[in-house]
C-alpha cells in the first residue's frame, strides 16, 4: 500500500471535516456483515436531507466539501457509500433499508456517475411508493450500454484489483487541466487505491451490466442536471440523452470541472445544489434548518 497522501487529504479543510463529522458503519442487511459507510451532518430533526451517492471509484468522504459547505448554511447532507452489492435490485433493497434505519421517509438524491444512475433506478423502482422528492444528477447516464464492457461485465468478479483499477483510471483525463482538477484526480486515485477487489468489481458490474432507466416513471419530479463542458469520462451523446429523458430538468452548466466537479468546482456545485433545494423551503421537504426556522417563526 502506498504511503503517498494527496494534497486534499492533507488540507485543513479535509482534516476539519474528518475531525467534526463522524464516519458511521450502518449494517442493514440480514447477513449482519455488509455495512454502509455514512457521514451525516447537521440536525437529525431535518427529515428530508440530501443524500450524496458516489461514482465507482468514490468513497463516502469525497463529498466532504458538500457536507461542510451546505451544513454551514443549515442543510442536512448525508454521504452514503454502499457495501458490496452485485446487482441493482440488491443495491436498491439495501438503500431502502438504510433509509428505514435512518428513519427517512423522503429524501433528495445527489448522484454522480454510477451514483446518479443508481439514484434514478431507486426512484424508478420505488415509483409506486415514492421515497425520492427530487434528483440532482451530475456527470451521469441513463443507459449502461454506453460503456464498452457489457459483454465482459460477467467476469469482473474474478479480475484482479490492478486490472479493474486500470479500467477506471483510463478515464481520468490529466492533460490540459488546472491545479484544482489535478488535486481532485489525485484525491480520487487515492480513494480508488483504498477500495477492495470485491468493492470495485461489484460497482463496475452494476455500472456495465445491461440496464436502463425508464424516465417516464420519474421525469415528473424536480430534476437538476449538473454538467461540465470540458473533458470527462462520458461522451456528448450521453449528455444529450440525459436532456432528452428529462426535458423539464433545470440545467446547471459548469464551464470546466472534469470528472469530479464536486471537488474541483465545489463552490459552483454547492451553489447549484442550494438553488435546486430552495424550491422546497417552507415545505415539509425542506433540507435545511433555516427554512424550518422561518416556518416556525410564522406561528
Amino acid at each position: 500500500m502506498s504511503s503517498y497522501t494527496s494534497e486534499l487529504s492533507r488540507s485543513q479543510e479535509y482534516l476539519s471535516f474528518r475531525g467534526s463529522v463522524p464516519l458511521r458503519k450502518i449494517v442493514v442487511d440480514v447477513d449482519g456483515i455488509k455495512g454502509w459507510k455514512v457521514y451525516d451532518s447537521n440536525p437529525k430533526t431535518i427529515k428530508c436531507p440530501v443524500i450524496c451517492l458516489p461514482p465507482v471509484c468514490g468513497t463516502a468522504d469525497i463529498f466532504f466539501r458538500q457536507i461542510l459547505g451546505l451544513a454551514a448554511k443549515g442543510y442536512r447532507v448525508i454521504s452514503a457509500e454502499p457495501p458490496v452489492y452485485w446487482n441493482i435490485k440488491e443495491w436498491c433493497d439495501g438503500f431502502k433499508r438504510l433509509l428505514d434505519y435512518l428513519e427517512l421517509d423522503k429524501v433528495h438524491l445527489f448522484g454522480v456517475s454510477l451514483g446518479g444512475f443508481l439514484a434514478q433506478k431507486f426512484t424508478e423502482v420505488n415509483a409506486h411508493c415514492p421515497r425520492v422528492v427530487s434528483l440532482i444528477l451530475c456527470n451521469t447516464f441513463t443507459d449502461t450500454s454506453v460503456f464498452s464492457y457489457n459483454d465482459s461485465a460477467a467476469v469482473f468478479w474474478i479480475l484482479p484489483s490492478l486490472v479493474l483499477k486500470k479500467m477506471i483510471m483510463g478515464n481520468f483525463a490529466t492533460e490540459q487541466v488546472d491545479g484544482e482538477i489535478v488535486e481532485a484526480i489525485d484525491f480520487m486515485v487515492e480513494r480508488l487505491e483504498s477500495l477492495t477487489q470485491p468493492e470495485l468489481a461489484s460497482r463496475l458490474t452494476m455500472n456495465c451490466v445491461n440496464s436502463y432507466v425508464q424516465p417516464q416513471k420519474i421525469c415528473h419530479l424536480p430534476v437538476t442536471i449538473i454538467d461540465v463542458f470540458d473533458e470527462y469520462a462520458l461522451s456528448n451523446a450521453v449528455r444529450e440523452e440525459m436532456y432528452k429523458c428529462y426535458p423539464n430538468a433545470k440545467l446547471a452548466h459548469l464551464k470546466s470541472g472534469g470528472n469530479f466537479p464536486y471537488l474541483s468546482r465545489s463552490a459552483e456545485v454547492n451553489l447549484h445544489l442550494q438553488i435546486h433545494l430552495r424550491q422546497f423551503e417552507d415545505t415539509e421537504y425542506a433540507a435545511s434548518e433555516n427554512s424550518r426556522l422561518n416556518e416556525m417563526s410564522c406561528y
